[in-house]
């Protein structure tokens, strides 16, 4: 029977636990559910005490909800208010979120307030209990008895634990639900207010729908809407539940303005589509924004929320307090909803605006493309529309930049303005990386509203501001990383540029990237045809090769390719470090200078091992380039221009022979060269390299064939002499027979002697001169000179019967001849210095020819006067004939074509042009020219010498 009973009373608790727990989830009353759960814990445990709380978390209160207190009368001790305060047991149970016992209350001073209770109500075993629901707590429940000690059994443990975790979860779900009826449901009244708008005819009757149901809604002090004005760069206030007299705002803007640059980062966060609320001690904006705005719309909190289409801004809606207020989400989600709303209907405003608006920019965008197509001028096409852009866009500046790819500056290809605005003279920067990739990404184009704020195109702006420039709208004309072409259009005031205006830029740049992508073609197509031209020309370089006397005032080849090496590369700066093979040191050639601060010194020589540019360019087989930060201080001592900034060089090199110089391209700083054009310079130089060997040896071997061609004659005219001479002694010898006495042994020694000297002439001749001419220092009358070639040539003058007249020396000559004629004048005693044996083969010679050109029986007249202190003429005279034009070739040593057949290539021209090359080495001149009355003059300067001539 005993155990019967047991399971009868466990069953009996199952089924009560059953029903409170029932009880617990359909109950909707909080109070039903707190009674209930002390009844159950009454019936159930042997509590004197059973107290229930609730939990006030902003206010860190408890709340007394009612309970049982042992023999009393007074229950207020169950409604009490208990404020937690840090070590109260019971603030410790709402914290930790976990039961707490004490043995005796009575005697428990961390329960304030129930320690009093407790001794006056003989407490003293007493459990505290949270009432919580997940990790959330929502009261406490205080459970005590008369017994020392807060131990209970488990079964009971769990009964307890069971009916307060679902009388947590029953309040949770109460307070949930309240929460949820106090709740603004901002949806359901945008819902009703689209209904309402649908039926408003105009936009104002609209924008005052709003504003009245988000005042209702919210109900702060003020709710205003803000419409914003791009060209102004300032808001004006539309609507208000202040004033209802639109008309009146609309005619007082500029009063009831509020300017960009006041509240710039008001307007930044609006234009993000940003909300922006200020409260009660917390705001969206930095304090110093907040502050200022508060100030300028005399508020104390504020609301507000952007009116955007697309990603331009229309303007606000602004819900204002004069008190301090803590802004809910709902409000959040409200005034952000109405202010869509009001993005929505603004369009309607302005359709047929619009439509006409973007009739006239496809107009617009067609007339340009015509003009582009149509209108050879380029600068007219870009005129007619910059015309127009400014015109639809309300700007002050066109401006269309252009940079050319081996240079980093933009400058302005074109640029219009109004009238009263002068030209902008400056160039700008290169653009920075990142702000090129921000054109090269955008799908519009990039508008700056106030250049002084903005970061972007920062190394523009301080070049932009002092022009007057606060705002832009860029766009690139070129789909390239570094665009070479940009279009800016600027305007003088802070402005706002719309989603149609950039847009609109961004058509009209990539129309205006066909022209100047047009005008390169141009450009190309003419640098080529100059680079042809310069090719053609300098293989005319080659012409003046063939003459080794060239004009001094013509220019050199090296200048020349020097000169067409600069236009082709467009560089300041170009020369020519030359030395020839052997030499240690190279010679400037400046060819083409253009600036001040593009300077060389040309009087230095350079050492070829030691510079580094010199020596950069030899070992290297293409260009080199190089700035001249990297050059050490012995380059730029002659390379010393201030404004060299990147240096180009290149060795002249021939196939296997060594480098003969060096080419140097110099610019300022920053400098791209682009490899077309360093192609063609590349074959310049290759061909200057090889035109200055030809040059060099051409020269040589003209040069070895001029010594050559004297040797000959020179050796040939020796031996003939000394022929003579040899023949005249031998026959003078075999004469004498054998000498039978003192004086034919005498004259025969003497003979031999002679033939002795002739001989030992002819061994210095052989020996010394072998294969170059050697000018010796002698000094001779002028008497014995002319004597002694008058002798050579007395066979000659007897052969052609022609008479000899010698005047200016001042004595007889002792001469058998009767052919021989001379006057007395006082200059025989002067003395000729120089190689003699040479002059008197010279002066043989131009005697020679006067007898070969002279009729039989002629004259020959031959004059010596003192022209200067030391210099003496010997003017030669015939009657003979010659044609003037080879008179005038041989008195100007013209070259002739060495492949055409010529006089002057053959005896007697030939020996008279090779006499006077030698006497020009011999420090004398010689003259060819015809008299008046037709006479034929071989005029000869020498040098006088001192004294008496060594040789007689």
């Amino acid at each position: 029977m005993r155990q019967h009973q047991k399971f009868s009373v466990a069953e009996q608790q199952i089924l009560t636990l059953g029903r409170i727990l029932e009880t617990l989830r359909e109950e909707d009353d909080a109070d039903i559910l707190i009674e209930t759960t002390i009844s159950y814990i009454r019936e159930q445990f042997d509590y004197s005490l059973i107290w229930i709380a609730l939990y006030d978390r902003l206010n860190h209160i408890l709340f007394g909800k009612g309970g049982v207190i042992p023999s009393s009368d007074d229950n207020s001790y169950l409604e009490q208010r208990v404020v937690l305060s840090p070590g109260d047991l019971l603030e410790q149970v709402v914290i930790q979120q976990r039961p707490m016992g004490v043995a005796d209350l009575r005697l428990e001073k961390r329960a304030e307030g129930w320690q009093e209770i407790a001794v006056k109500l003989d407490i003293q075993g007493t459990i505290m209990l949270p009432i919580r629901y997940k990790d959330r707590c929502l009261g406490v429940i205080m459970l005590a008895s008369k017994r020392w000690g807060y131990l209970i059994g488990s079964e009971a443990k769990a009964l307890l634990m069971i009916v307060v975790g679902e009388l947590g979860a029953a309040l949770f779900r109460l307070e949930m639900e309240l929460q949820h009826k106090q709740t603004k449901h901002p949806d359901e009244v945008l819902l009703r207010l689209l209904e309402k708008i649908r039926t408003l005819a105009t936009l104002e009757q609209r924008l005052e729908a709003v504003v009245s149901v988000t005042h209702q809604f919210i109900v702060p002090n003020r709710t205003n809407v803000y419409w914003f004005d791009p060209k102004e760069h300032s808001f004006w206030r539309r609507i208000s539940t202040q004033h209802l007299n639109v008309g009146k705002l609309s005619q007082n803007k500029v009063e009831n303005a509020v300017t960009v640059e006041d509240l710039s980062d008001f307007y930044y966060a609006l234009s993000a589509n940003q909300l922006v609320w200020i409260g009660e001690g917390r705001s969206s904006l930095k304090s110093y924004s907040t502050q200022k705005l508060l100030k300028r719309l005399d508020v104390r909190s504020l609301l507000v929320a952007p009116i955007l289409w697309k990603k331009d801004l229309l303007g606000f809606l602004a819900v204002e307090g004069k008190e301090p207020r803590i802004w809910s989400e709902a409000d959040k989600n409200f005034v952000k909803g109405a202010a869509g709303l009001i993005s929505l209907v603004s369009l309607t405003e302005k359709t047929e605006t619009t439509i006409q608006q973007i009739q006239e920019d496809a107009i617009l965008k067609s007339q340009i493309v015509e003009s582009i197509y149509n209108d050879e001028n380029i600068e007219q096409a870009l005129h007619n529309c910059s015309a127009k852009v400014l015109n639809r866009l309300a700007a002050t500046r066109f401006l269309l930049l252009f940079r050319e790819r081996e240079e980093s500056e933009y400058n302005f290809f074109y640029q219009s303005q109004p009238h009263n605005r002068r030209c902008l003279k400056f160039s700008l920067d290169k653009l920075k990386e990142v702000d090129a990739q921000l054109l090269e990404r955008s799908t519009q184009a990039v508008g700056v509203e106030n250049l002084e704020d903005d970061l972007r195109f920062f190394n523009w702006r301080s070049s932009l501001l002092a022009a007057g420039i606060r705002s832009i709208l860029v766009s690139n004309c070129t789909n390239q990383k570094i665009p070479d072409a940009i279009l800016m259009i600027a305007s003088e005031n802070n402005r706002s540029w719309t989603t149609t205006e950039k847009e609109l830029i961004q058509v009209v740049a990539q129309q205006l990237g066909v022209i100047v992508r047009q005008w390169q073609l141009i450009q190309q197509n003419q640098h080529q045809q100059q680079i042809w031209h310069t090719f053609e020309q300098s293989l005319r370089i080659l012409e003046p090769i063939q003459n080794t006397n060239v004009n001094e005032e013509e220019k050199q080849p090296e200048i020349i390719v020097l000169e067409q090496i600069a236009a082709i590369l467009n560089c300041p700066l170009t020369a020519l470090l030359s030395w020839n093979p052997g030499e240690k040191f190279a010679q400037i050639i400046p060819g083409f200078v253009n600036g001040d601060r593009l300077i060389i010194n040309t009087d230095t020589t350079i050492s070829i091992q030691t510079d580094v540019l010199i020596h950069s360019a030899i070992t290297t087989s293409g260009f080199v380039s190089v700035n001249t930060r990297d050059l050490p201080e012995s380059t730029k001592q002659w390379l010393c221009g201030s404004g060299i900034g990147e240096i180009l060089v290149i060795a002249l090199r021939t196939a296997e022979y060594q480098p003969t110089g060096v080419i140097l391209m110099a610019d300022y700083h920053q400098r791209k060269w682009l490899p077309e054009t360093l192609d063609a310079v590349k074959t310049l130089v290759n061909q200057l390299a090889w035109l200055r060997r030809q040059k060099q040896v051409t020269q040589l071997l003209h040069c070895k064939t001029e010594e050559l061609q004297q040797l000959n004659w020179y050796k040939h005219r020796r031996f003939e002499d000394i022929r003579s001479n040899v023949v005249m002694l031998l026959s003078q010898m075999h004469d004498l027979s054998i000498p039978n006495n003192q004086l034919t042994l005498t004259r025969h020694q003497q003979l031999l002697r002679q033939l002795d000297n002739t001989v030992a002439s002819t061994t210095a001749l052989l020996k010394l001169e072998q294969w170059q001419l050697i000018f010796n220092r002698e000094t001779i009358s002028i008497a014995s000179l002319i004597k002694h070639c008058l002798k050579g040539v007395n066979k000659l003058l007897k052969q052609h019967k022609l008479w000899v007249g010698v005047h200016g020396l001042g004595q007889k000559l002792e001469e058998e001849q009767s052919y021989i004629d001379d006057s007395l004048i006082s200059n025989s005693q002067l003395t000729i210095n120089g190689d003699i044996v040479k002059i008197e083969l010279i002066l043989s010679e131009l005697l020679i020819a006067a007898c070969h050109r002279s009729q039989e029986g002629g004259r020959i007249d031959i004059w010596c006067r003192r022209l200067e202190q030391q210099i003496i003429e010997i003017s030669i005279t015939d009657n003979g004939s010659i044609h003037p034009q080879l008179l005038e070739e041989l008195q100007q040593d013209m070259n002739s074509d060495i492949l055409v057949p010529s006089k002057l290539k053959q005896p007697p021209m030939k020996h008279l042009i090779i006499c006077k090359k030698l006497i020009k080495k011999l420090q004398g001149q010689l003259d060819f020219y015809q008299l008046p009355d037709s006479r034929v003059v071989s005029r000869l300067l020498l040098s006088i010498g001192e004294g008496i001539g060594k040789r007689q």
